[in-house]
């Protein structure tokens, strides 16, 4: 069994994350997380919330609370939330973390080492009416190539082109409001990309290339950086909140009270957050985060994010692991995401437009928003959310196809054998039928598991639960029992084995439901973590005898009256 190391792009410290931010990193990143360790591979799944930089300082300001508090309370705030949708984290970190700190400033010492950074004295904005310099954050104003009018310094979200703060049209502080802004001189740490251009260009052709190649998404966007051609890039910052610039190396930039910029130190947390999880263990537990990261030839890397993040993963660093010139382990897999709309538009926490993770949870279970974001992940191109789709999904899918299956099996056979699975006639003809048909339908479901083809693999097992509808319309026990109660018997002991393999593959996507029909089994002896094709042929896990209940309904219907009041609330159809 193989050793894999799985992180997700780390949520921004400053709010809770929409559905969009869910489905295209912590969810998938999650559900294959599942899926290796019911397979028995070794399994490190990481993430932290990325907690400096300027909208952090931002946040805390308008708070009225000091950054650092701020940062710890929505640290706890999202871990609930994550925690509420099932997301089985190994380890959940703070990028502000002692750790962080400490692997940050030995990567930036081990550039600077080794050439590849340069201290150079720049213009930058700074706003007399702040009395401060403006990091990039700090300056908005319009894009120049999309018209965006609420461009950041360092990116449009909008077209996600990488910008300065003075290639803004009519800039403006973030902090006052303030367009009265000049330009002077201050020094900071650059990290020199021109450098390492033709290395990181030949990383991406060899491992992008690899079997699985990375998805066209991941290595469009990084070719499009590499053929622009990398440029050397500012890695510090004029904040008050940050990793501190060392000052056995740089005294000088120390003194004035540099930090380093926010997408250098984030993607180094994951190393970082890899050492939490081993310092917060301890040595007895066998942590070692070393064995996961250096010199770790054994471990397959895989990283979940969306696209906007894939040049800072593709291109960046990896340029600085690569400067560094020891052996860190580099990603194998990029697997992008395209964005999530909320009715063709951008989910919108100030204009009230859109469902967020949290208030998604106030309505409904999480394994309801699990499958649905999985089921429609915006893998090939955007996606839409709208609550038409969402509750024609659940209602359809989830209330229909699996619960109505699980709920009228149990309670028929319950009302007409006891609450024990009927022992009855020996499998014919239409189980070695079905038994085929499962077998082939969860050997897909498996390829598209290991391919990372989300859409796809929900797709397959939604054909698996489909299939046990159809066997039960085929053999009718309703109708048999009244004839041939061995018959009906036979019908129902397979059906209940269909729903324990249900339970059992279907834990990576609906975990909570999955344990609900696990356990609605009294099977001592049930230690399997997976079915496989071959075992699922015949169908015999659950034996005649064992005692069975009858689980609450799994998933309820959506009501129209319901969906009008989802679409009041968010805003639907654009609204």
């Amino acid at each position: 069994m193989a050793r894999h190391l799985i992180t997700s792009a780390l949520p921004y410290i400053n709010g809770i994350k929409h559905l969009g931010n869910m489905v295209g990193s912590m969810l998938p990143a999650d559900v294959y997380s599942r899926y290796l360790r019911q397979r028995g591979h070794d399994v490190l799944y990481i993430c932290a919330t990325d907690e400096h930089g300027t909208p952090a300082e931002l946040a805390a300001k308008a708070q009225g609370v000091p950054v650092d508090e701020f940062c710890a309370q929505a640290h706890e705030a999202q871990k609930a939330i994550y925690d509420g949708y099932a997301l089985a984290f190994d380890y959940f970190g703070r990028s502000s973390s002692p750790q962080n700190v400490e692997i940050t400033q030995h990567f930036a010492r081990r550039l600077n080492e080794n050439g590849f950074i340069e201290e150079r004295a720049i213009r930058q904005v700074y706003s007399p009416a702040d009395g401060r310099f403006l990091p990039d954050r700090y300056v908005e104003g319009t894009c120049p190539h999309c018209g965006y009018d609420k461009a950041r310094g360092d990116q449009c979200e909008n077209c996600t082109r990488v910008l300065d703060p003075t290639d803004l049209i009519d800039p403006r502080s973030a902090i006052s409001g303030s367009t009265d802004l000049e330009v002077r001189e201050t020094k900071h740490l650059f990290l020199l990309q021109s450098k390492l251009q033709q290395e990181v260009e030949a990383w991406v052709a060899q491992t992008s290339q690899a079997a699985p190649e990375w998805p066209q998404l991941s290595t469009s966007i990084a070719r499009k950086w590499l053929t622009e051609g990398l440029h050397d890039r500012a890695i510090t910052r004029d904040l008050d909140w940050g990793v501190p610039v060392p000052a056995d190396t740089w005294p000088e930039l120390a003194a004035e009270g540099k930090v380093f910029y926010v997408w250098f130190d984030a993607p180094i947390e994951y190393i970082g957050a890899t050492k939490e999880w081993s310092d917060a263990a301890g040595e007895s537990a066998g942590h070692d985060w070393k064995s996961w990261w250096y010199e770790a030839a054994d471990v397959r890397y895989t990283q979940f994010m969306a696209k906007d993040n894939v040049p800072f993963h593709t291109v960046m660093f990896p340029a600085t692991e690569l400067g560094v010139r020891e052996p860190w382990k580099m990603v194998d897999y990029v697997k992008a995401f395209n964005w999530l709309t909320y009715y063709g538009g951008k989910f919108s926490t100030s204009q009230k437009r859109g469902v967020f993770t949290d208030q998604a949870l106030e309505i409904l279970p999480a394994d309801y928003w699990r499958y649905f974001l999985i089921a429609n992940a915006p893998e090939s191109d955007d996606s839409s959310f709208t609550w038409e789709h969402f509750t024609a999904t659940v209602n359809k899918d989830l209330a229909d196809t699996l619960g109505n299956f699980v709920n009228r099996v149990l309670s028929f056979s319950r009302k007409r054998f006891g609450e024990a699975v009927p022992a009855g006639s020996e499998a014919g003809e239409a189980e070695a039928r079905l038994g085929t048909e499962i077998a082939r339908l969860l050997a897909e479901y498996e390829e598209q598991m290991e391919a990372l083809q989300f859409r796809k693999a929900a797709a397959a097992l939604r054909a698996l639960w489909s299939a046990g509808n159809s066997y039960l319309e085929e053999k009718a026990p309703w109708l048999e029992i009244k004839t041939d109660q061995d018959a009906a018997a036979l019908t129902l002991r397979t059906a209940m084995n269909l729903i324990h393999l249900y339970a059992v593959v279907s834990e990576p996507f609906i975990p909570t439901s999955a344990a609900a029909m696990r356990t609605a089994f009294t099977l001592p002896d049930d230690t399997a973590t997976w079915i496989t094709p071959t075992q699922a042929t015949t169908l015999d896990t659950v034996p005649a005898g064992t005692p069975f209940t009858v689980p609450p309904v799994l998933f309820a219907k959506i009501t129209d009256e319901e969906l009008d009041s989802y679409k009041d609330r968010f805003g639907g159809e654009g609204a």
